[in-house]
C-alpha cells in the first residue's frame, strides 16, 4: 500500500496547435516533454464542437510518427514535397477554453506566462498573452453581422491583467485545504482509488508498483472551488469530454511574492487574492448581493508564509492567514443616472428576516468554519444619511440571524467607523486597528502545519497561549474568518486588512521560530515588505473594481505620507469618477459575456439592448424557486454540525468524492516536484532564476550603511531605509545596478521605474516563460566610482560578519595548506588518469587538473587575497 500523498502535476503544460484543412490537432506535452497527448477538434461543423480525447498516452517518438501520417496524408497530392499538409499555427501553455457568440467556436489559448510565485516548488504563473482562434473552416462559415461586436466585447476582459494559473497547486482552495487533503488517512485514500479505478490507464498499477520494488504514492486532485474560477463556464462544455489534465482552471485577483532574508534565511512570504466570479462587475453597478448570498468585490486574501530552505510540503514550514472582503450583504444599489461623486445609496428590497444574509454567511460557514466577525468601517453619524443606512440594516440583519445560532457559534459584529477616528487629532487610527486584529487573530488563529516549537514551549508568551483556532498534533488550524467592509470595500479596507495580516504574520513568523516575541514593529524591514506588497494588493484589487488605484494608503493614515500624495490622491478620485461614469458599462458587459451570465441566442435580444443586467444575476426573478429556507433553521445543518471546522475540510463521504485519487509510482512525474521545480534537464542560468529576481528585503529595503544590524526586525530611522536613501529619482535611477555576479548586491529598484516597468512589458523583448518577477526593473550601469564605493559598502561588513576581510594578504601557513591541497589533487588525477584506459572522447571531454591547479597557483601568487577566500569555502 502506497505510504504517502502528493499533489497530481498536470501532464499537458506545453501545446501546439496543428492546423488542417478539416482538423484541428492540439499536441500536449508534460514540461520534460517525455510524456504527450492529442486532442482532435473537427473544423467542418459550423456552430457545433467536436473534440476526441483518444486518452492515450504517447511518446516523443510516436507523435512525430502520427504528425509525419498527418502531414503525408493531407497533402493534395501523394508523394508532393513541395507543400505540407500539417501547419504549426501556434504553441500555448495551456487552453482557458472555448466559447460561442452567433457563428462558430474559438478556442483561446496562453501564448505568453510569467513565473509570479513558488509554493513549495508550486509554479504559478500570470497570464502574459492569449490568442483566440476561431475554429470551423471558412468554407463552411456561417457569418452573422453582430458576431464582431460579441468578439470585441469579450476581448475587453483583458487576460493579460491579473489572470494566474498552477499545473499543480489549486490556487480556488485555500493552502489548509490543500494540505489538510494530503494529510487524510491512506485508508481512505485507498478506498477512494478502487472507485476512480475507471480513469486509470493501467488496471494493473497496483501489481505494477509490486513489481517494480518501489512504495507507492497516492496522486491526489481535488476539485476545484468554482466561486473563484474564472473559466469555468468556458471548460464546461469539454469538462466530461476530455482528459483533466487539459482542464487548466485560472483565477483572477492578485498574486505576489517577496523574499525576507533572515540572517540569511530565506522566508517567502507569498500574498494572493482571489475574486469572487459570482455577482462580479464594476464598483455602482455591482453593489450589495444578489438571491444567492453572492455578494459584490468579494475578495478572499491569503497570506502565506514559507521557509525556503526546505522546499517539501510534508518536511517544510508553512503557515497561512485567511481574511475576506466583500459589498454589505443586503438588497442595495446606488443610482449613477444622476452623476453624483456620491450617489444616493437605496434599499431595493425589505428583507425582514435576512434571507440573502443567510444564505451568505451560511457559505461561509461552510468554507471557513466559526467564528464569523464582521468588521464594519462604514459610517455612523453623518448629517445626511447616506453609510448610516447600511450600517442600520446589518445590525438588525446580524442580530436577527444570531438568535437561532448556537450561542458559542455567533456571528460577532464589530462597528468601528474608521473616517471617524481619521478626522480626529487626538486617535491614532492604526492603533485601534492594531487592538481590533489582536482579537481577531486571537479568535480565528491561523494554520501552520507543524506542532509548537520547543523554545516556544520553554518560554511560553502570554499572547501564544490565548490564541484560539484549533490545535491538532500537526500543527494549527484556522477557524473563522474575518469578513471586512466599507462602502466601496477598497481604501478602508485595505488599510484594515493589512493591520490584521500584519499582527498574523507576528504569529505566523513566532510559529515559524524565527522571532521571538510575535509582535512586530512599524519601520522595520520586514513590515516594509510586508506594506508593499499589501499596496501592490490594494491597487490591483482597486483597479478591477472601481478603476483606479489606491486613494488612501497605510501611510495616509499613519500621516506620513509626503505631501505631493494629495495630488496624486485627487488624480486617482477623478479617475476613479471617469472610470464609473464613463466606461464601467462597457466592462460589465465584457464581465457578463465573459463569465457566460449571458449568452447570445438568436433572436433574442443582444446583450447591448438589454436595459439592466438585474434579471441576469438574480434567478429568482426569472422562475420560481423550488423550496423556501426555513427563516429560523437558516443553516445547512450537517455544517453548524462540525462547528468550528469548516465543513469543506471534514473528512466525510460528501468530501471524499471531490477528490481524484491515484496511485504513482514514487518516481513518476506526475507527482516528482522536485524534478518539476529544478528541471534538470534544462540549461539555466543564475539571471533567469525567480528566487534572485524578486523582491528581497536584504537587497531592496535594507540600509546600505556599514554596520548597520542586519536583521529585518529592526527598527529604522526613515532615512535609512533601503528605498529612501538613494534621493530623487534621478538619482535613483543612476544608482542601480545590473546584478552580473553573486558578490555584489544592488541597490533597491525605484518606485518609478517599477511602475514604468509593468506598463512596458508587453513590449519588451521577454522570455516566453519569463521567470521575472513582477517587480523587475530596468538598469543601468553607473560608472567605475560609483560601482567601487558600493562594492565597498557590500563587502566591508564581512569582516564583522565572518572575521575575513578580502583586502588581507594570505599568510605564509596558509598557502602551504592551499599548496599541499593543490599536489594531493595533482597526485589524485595522476592515479585516475593511469587506472583508467582512455575512450575517444577523453581528449576533448575530460576536464584535466594539473594545468588548472598550476594556474590556481599562479592567480595565487598574483592576487593572493583569492587564498583566503577559497579556505572559507566549504
Amino acid at each position: 500500500m502506497p505510504t504517502a500523498a502528493a499533489p497530481i502535476i498536470s501532464s499537458v503544460q506545453k501545446l501546439v496547435l496543428y492546423e488542417t484543412r478539416a482538423r484541428y490537432f492540439l499536441v500536449g506535452s508534460n514540461n520534460a516533454e517525455t510524456k504527450y497527448r492529442v486532442l482532435k477538434i473537427d473544423r467542418t461543423e459550423p456552430k457545433d464542437l467536436v473534440i476526441i480525447d483518444d486518452r492515450h498516452v504517447y511518446t516523443q517518438q510516436e507523435v512525430r510518427e502520427l504528425l509525419g501520417r498527418l502531414d503525408l496524408g493531407n497533402r493534395t497530392k501523394m508523394g508532393q514535397k513541395g507543400s505540407s499538409g500539417l501547419f504549426r499555427a501556434v504553441s500555448a501553455f495551456g487552453v482557458v477554453g472555448f466559447v460561442r457568440f452567433l457563428e462558430g467556436y474559438y478556442i483561446v489559448l496562453i501564448t505568453k506566462r510569467r513565473k509570479m510565485a513558488d509554493i513549495g516548488g508550486h509554479a504559478i504563473y500570470k497570464i502574459e498573452d492569449t490568442n483566440m482562434i476561431y475554429i470551423p473552416n471558412d468554407s463552411v462559415r456561417v457569418t452573422h453581422p453582430d458576431e464582431a461586436r460579441y468578439l470585441r466585447i469579450f476581448q475587453n476582459v483583458d487576460l493579460s491583467s491579473n489572470f494566474y494559473f498552477s499545473y499543480s497547486y489549486d490556487l480556488s482552495h485555500s493552502l489548509q485545504y490543500n494540505l489538510t487533503v494530503l494529510r487524510m488517512p491512506l485508508e481512505m485514500l485507498k478506498s477512494e482509488t478502487t472507485q476512480n479505478r475507471q480513469e486509470s490507464f493501467d488496471i494493473f498499477e497496483d501489481e505494477g508498483l509490486i513489481t517494480q520494488g518501489g512504495s507507492g504514492v497516492f496522486g491526489i486532485c481535488s476539485e476545484p472551488y468554482m466561486k473563484y474560477v474564472w473559466n469555468g463556464e468556458l471548460l464546461d462544455i469539454i469538462k466530461n469530454a476530455v482528459h483533466r489534465d487539459w482542464l487548466l482552471y485560472i483565477i483572477h485577483g492578485f498574486c505576489g511574492q517577496s523574499k525576507l532574508l533572515i540572517y540569511g534565511r530565506p522566508v517567502y512570504v507569498t500574498l494572493i487574492a482571489r475574486r469572487s466570479s459570482k455577482f462580479a462587475g464594476t464598483r455602482f453597478l455591482k453593489r450589495g448581493a444578489n438571491c444567492e448570498g453572492d455578494v459584490a468585490n468579494e475578495v478572499e486574501t491569503e497570506q502565506i508564509l514559507c521557509d525556503a530552505s526546505v522546499m517539501s510540503f510534508t518536511a517544510g514550514s508553512y503557515s497561512s492567514y485567511v481574511q475576506v472582503r466583500g459589498s454589505v450583504p443586503l438588497y442595495w444599489s446606488q443610482d449613477i443616472s444622476t452623476m453624483m461623486p456620491k450617489p444616493p445609496i437605496t434599499l431595493d428590497q425589505a428583507d425582514p428576516f435576512a434571507h440573502v444574509a443567510a444564505l451568505h454567511f451560511d457559505q461561509m460557514f461552510q468554507r471557513f468554519g466559526s467564528p464569523i466577525i464582521i468588521l464594519n468601517l462604514v459610517k455612523e453619524r453623518e448629517k445626511r444619511k447616506h453609510e448610516r443606512i447600511l450600517s442600520e440594516e446589518l445590525v438588525a440583519a446580524v442580530t436577527y440571524l444570531n438568535q437561532f445560532l448556537p450561542p458559542e457559534h455567533t456571528i460577532v459584529y464589530i462597528p468601528w467607523d474608521m473616517a471617524k477616528y481619521t478626522k480626529s487629532k487626538l486617535c491614532n487610527v492604526l492603533d485601534r486597528l492594531n487592538v481590533i486584529a489582536e482579537s481577531v487573530v486571537k479568535k480565528t488563529g491561523f494554520f501552520v502545519n507543524r506542532p509548537d516549537s520547543y523554545c516556544s514551549i520553554l518560554r511560553p508568551d502570554e499572547k501564544w497561549n490565548e490564541l484560539g483556532g484549533c490545535v491538532i498534533p500537526t500543527g494549527r488550524l484556522q477557524t473563522g474568518i474575518l469578513r471586512t467592509n466599507c462602502v466601496d470595500c477598497l481604501d478602508r479596507t485595505n488599510t484594515a486588512q493589512f493591520m490584521v495580516g500584519k499582527c498574523a504574520l507576528a504569529y505566523q513568523l513566532y510559529s515559524l521560530g524565527l522571532i521571538d516575541k510575535p509582535n512586530l514593529q512599524f519601520d522595520t524591514d520586514a513590515v516594509r515588505l510586508f506594506e508593499e506588497l499589501y499596496e501592490d494588493h490594494g491597487d490591483t484589487l482597486s483597479l478591477q473594481y472601481g478603476g483606479s488605484q489606491l486613494v488612501h494608503r497605510v501611510k495616509t493614515y499613519r500621516k506620513i505620507a509626503p505631501w505631493t500624495q494629495h495630488s496624486k490622491d485627487i488624480m486617482q478620485t477623478l479617475s476613479r469618477y471617469y472610470s464609473n461614469a464613463f466606461s464601467d458599462a462597457d466592462r460589465q458587459d465584457s464581465i457578463n459575456l465573459f463569465l457566460g451570465v449571458f449568452h447570445p441566442t438568436e433572436g433574442k435580444p443582444h446583450l447591448w439592448e438589454l436595459p439592466t443586467d438585474f434579471y441576469l444575476h438574480h434567478k429568482n426573478t426569472m422562475r420560481l424557486l423550488p423550496t423556501r429556507r426555513s427563516y429560523t433553521y437558516w443553516w445547512t445543518p450537517e455544517v453548524i454540525k462540525h462547528l468550528p471546522l469548516p465543513y469543506d475540510e471534514v473528512i466525510c463521504a460528501a468530501n471524499l468524492k471531490k477528490l481524484i485519487v491515484k496511485t504513482f509510482h514514487k518516481y513518476e512525474e506526475e507527482i516528482d516536484i522536485h524534478n518539476e521545480f529544478f528541471r534538470p534537464y534544462e540549461l539555466s542560468s543564475f539571471d533567469d532564476t525567480f528566487c534572485l529576481a524578486m523582491t528581497s528585503s536584504a537587497r531592496d529595503f535594507m540600509p546600505k550603511t556599514v554596520g548597520i544590524d542586519p536583521s529585518p526586525f529592526t527598527v529604522r530611522k526613515p532615512d535609512e531605509t533601503g528605498k529612501s536613501v538613494l534621493g530623487n529619482k534621478s538619482n535613483r535611477e543612476e544608482a542601480v545596478l545590473q546584478r552580473k555576479t553573486a558578490a555584489s548586491a544592488p541597490p533597491p529598484p525605484s518606485e518609478e521605474a517599477m511602475s514604468s516597468s509593468s506598463e512596458d512589458d508587453s513590449g519588451t523583448d521577454r522570455e516566453e516563460e519569463g521567470s521575472v518577477s513582477q517587480r523587475s526593473t530596468p538598469v543601468k550601469m553607473t560608472d567605475s566610482g560609483d560601482s567601487a564605493k558600493v562594492t565597498e559598502n557590500v563587502a566591508q561588513p564581512m569582516k564583522e560578519l565572518y572575521g575575513i576581510n578580502l583586502s588581507d594578504g594570505l599568510s605564509e601557513e596558509d598557502f602551504s595548506i592551499y599548496s599541499r591541497f593543490v599536489q594531493l589533487g595533482q597526485s589524485q588525477h595522476k592515479q585516475d588518469k593511469n587506472s583508467q584506459q582512455p575512450c575517444s572522447r577523453c581528449s576533448d571531454g575530460v576536464i584535466k587538473l594539473f594545468p588548472t591547479a598550476t594556474k590556481c597557483l599562479k592567480l595565487l601568487r598574483k592576487f593572493p587575497r583569492i587564498g583566503k577566500l577559497a579556505l572559507e569555502v566549504p
